[in-house]
């Protein structure tokens, strides 16, 4: 079983594809619920505690705006757990905020150069875009084990 990042991180079609396939997806919402239910959070939607952004420096200059480090204060320990991943470029609004551009950027650039495993694809526009899309996906999670 292989720790796989799935990126959008809010793709929960994609994480189930990741389990079905007898892999553990890695997702942000899993280390949001983490976070609210283990840290004693007493306010949801305010979901981080003010030490979230400093973690969040480990993976982003204190000059980057604080929303990317509060994101890659969750993204970023995921990144390093994670044994592969699953890039989708461009998957429109469906696959749920991911968050601004230079948290995207630097997301993908910390998994590259991690060096795991890495399938890159383009979101599908058709049903047989889609079939092949899957395809994919399952080969490359059939070539983890």
């Amino acid at each position: 079983m292989a720790k796989v990042i799935v990126y959008p991180p809010t793709s929960t079609i994609l994480s189930d594809l990741v389990a079905r396939m007898g892999h553990k997806a890695l997702v942000v919402p899993e280390a949001v619920r983490k976070l609210v239910t283990e840290s004693g959070i007493d306010s949801p939607p305010l979901n981080m505690t003010p030490e979230e952004p400093k973690k969040g420096l480990r993976y982003a200059a204190v000059d980057v705006p604080s929303g990317v480090r509060g994101r890659m204060s969750l993204i970023g320990p995921i990144i390093e757990e994670a044994e592969a991943a699953i890039i989708v470029e461009d998957p429109g609004w469906l696959t749920g905020c991911a968050g601004c551009s230079r948290t995207n950027e630097l997301v993908r650039l910390l998994i590259r150069t991690k060096g795991v495993p890495v399938l890159d694809l383009a979101y599908p526009s058709d049903d047989a875009e889609a079939r092949v899309f899957v395809h994919k996906i399952r080969s490359f999670l059939e070539g983890l084990n």
